[in-house]
């Protein structure tokens, strides 16, 4: 049973370890996390490569499971989920985005924003889309394909894509990586101004301490465990 305080937590997880391998050839990447986000909190993971960032970032989004400890995520135990509840626990609830788009080439942007929430059983997912790409500055480009966009125009379909469907929780692992500086900025100012208005918890894996500061909180990784954890 969860004490009442973390009742509004959208993140709970508790001695969260991840072994990869068996017997002589383990490696633990995970030793051990404990980390609670509350609803509407936006978080910076920091760490050097290796410290397991995007490891607790695939557990907390229900890409990977935990070895070991627990994790409760928009108020669904993980742990008691098979795969294909899992799937179907991240569809509207969990939005990511990464630093490689992963639009489909051959779905415009309309389509590459409406089919998942159509998925996660959107009714108006087609009006919806159009809404999130007129509000991500894509309005006119709704019927452009991926290879008609620049890379930030993907990064805005892919925004629009992951806070479509309201998630309550949206994560971002490296998103400007692929963008030159000036793109990026814009795309971070994007990333906050939607999350701000879709009223969303927000955890964003960078390696830049000028971004991790315009979050709330900044945890830091290293060596598989919580180093530091601060307001911004």
């Amino acid at each position: 049973m969860h004490s009442p305080q973390l009742r509004d937590m959208v993140i709970d997880a508790r001695d969260v370890t991840l072994t990869l391998g068996s017997g002589d050839a383990a490696t633990q990447i995970l030793r051990g996390i404990d980390l609670a986000v509350p609803r509407g909190q936006s978080v910076a993971l920091l760490g050097p490569s290796g410290s397991g960032k995007s490891s607790l970032m695939a557990i907390l989004s229900g890409l990977e499971r935990a070895t070991g400890g627990s994790v409760a995520v928009a108020g669904l135990d993980f742990g008691a989920l098979d795969e294909d509840s899992l799937a179907r626990a991240r569809r509207g609830r969990i939005g990511i985005v990464l630093q490689a788009f992963h639009l489909l080439p051959t779905m415009t942007a309309r389509e590459n924003v409406a089919v998942p929430m159509e998925l996660a059983g959107v009714a108006d997912a087609f009006e919806r889309a159009d809404a999130e790409l007129a509000a991500v500055g894509l309005g006119h480009r709704i019927g452009h394909y991926p290879s008609q966009l620049s890379g930030g125009e993907q990064q805005r379909v892919a925004i629009a894509r992951a806070l479509g469907p309201r998630p309550d929780l949206v994560f971002a692992d490296e998103p400007t990586g692929n963008l030159d500086t000036a793109t990026g900025a814009a795309i971070m100012d994007l990333l906050f101004e939607r999350q701000a208005a879709a009223g969303a918890t927000l955890v964003i894996i960078t390696h830049d301490p000028a971004l991790a500061v315009r979050c709330d909180r900044v945890v830091t990784l290293g060596d598989g465990l919580i180093v530091e954890d601060r307001a911004a």
